[in-house]
C-alpha cells in the first residue's frame, strides 16, 4: 500500500529549462550552442549536482573551454541559471492534493547547492515531510544507493513509496531499491490516477 509520495524536482515540480536561460543571456546561436555544450552539458553540471563543486565555482571551471568574447554571457548563465526554475503549472496544487489526502510527501532530487535558494518559490521546505538533495550526500540518481540512503534517512519502506520522476533511468534506479514508480510526462492527473490505484 502506498503511504508516501516521493517527488523529483526538475520538470516534475519546477521548470528546468536551459534554453530559457540561453535565450535570455546569449545574443547568437553560436554563443548559445557553445555555452549549452560546455555549461549545461559539460561535466561540471553533474559535479555540482553530486556536491563535488559549488554553483559559484562553475564559471572558473568552464571558462577555459569558451571563447573569451562569450565570457560575459557565460558568467550570467553560471550565476543566474535559476531564472528558469519556477513552479510548473499545477505543481503546487498537486503537492497540496497529495498532502490533503494523507500521504507523506518527500522530494528526492539531483540538484546543486543553489536548490535551497530557488525551491521555496514552489512551497516552503517545511511543507514536505523530507527534502533530500543529492549534493548534500555526494551521490546522484540513478545510483541505487541514493534511494536506499533516502529510505534509511526517513525510515521508509520502499514498497510503501511511489517515486515520481520524469526520467526513465531514475525511476529504474528507484525500482531497484524496492520503490513503486511513475514516469511523469507533464500530466498531474495521470500521476493522481497512479496514486489512486493503491
Amino acid at each position: 500500500m502506498i503511504k508516501n509520495i516521493v517527488l523529483d524536482m526538475g520538470n516534475v515540480l519546477l521548470d528546468f529549462n536551459p534554453e530559457f536561460v540561453l535565450d535570455h543571456f546569449c545574443s547568437s546561436e553560436e554563443e548559445k550552442n557553445i555555452i549549452r555544450k560546455e555549461l549545461f552539458e559539460g561535466p561540471e553540471w553533474a559535479l555540482g549536482d553530486r556536491g563535488d563543486i559549488k554553483d559559484k565555482d562553475r564559471f572558473d571551471l568552464v571558462k577555459g573551454r569558451v571563447p573569451e568574447k562569450y565570457h560575459e554571457a557565460l558568467r550570467s548563465c553560471c550565476d543566474k541559471w535559476d531564472i528558469c526554475m519556477y513552479p510548473l503549472e499545477g505543481a503546487k496544487e498537486f503537492c497540496e492534493y497529495v498532502k490533503e489526502h494523507g500521504y507523506g510527501i518527500y522530494v528526492l532530487s539531483n540538484a546543486s547547492d543553489l536548490f535551497y535558494t530557488y525551491f521555496p518559490r514552489l512551497l516552503p521546505l517545511d511543507f514536505f515531510n523530507g527534502v533530500f538533495v543529492s549534493s548534500d550526500y555526494l551521490m546522484l540518481k540513478p545510483d541505487v544507493q541514493i534511494y536506499r540512503t533516502f529510505l534509511e534517512k526517513y525510515g521508509l519502506n520502499g514498497d510503501e513509496c511511489l517515486f515520481i520522476d520524469d526520467r526513465e533511468e531514475n525511476t529504474e534506479g528507484a525500482r531497484k531499491a524496492g520503490m513503486n514508480t511513475f514516469c511523469f510526462k507533464g500530466d498531474y492527473q495521470k500521476a493522481i490516477e497512479r496514486i489512486s490505484e493503491n
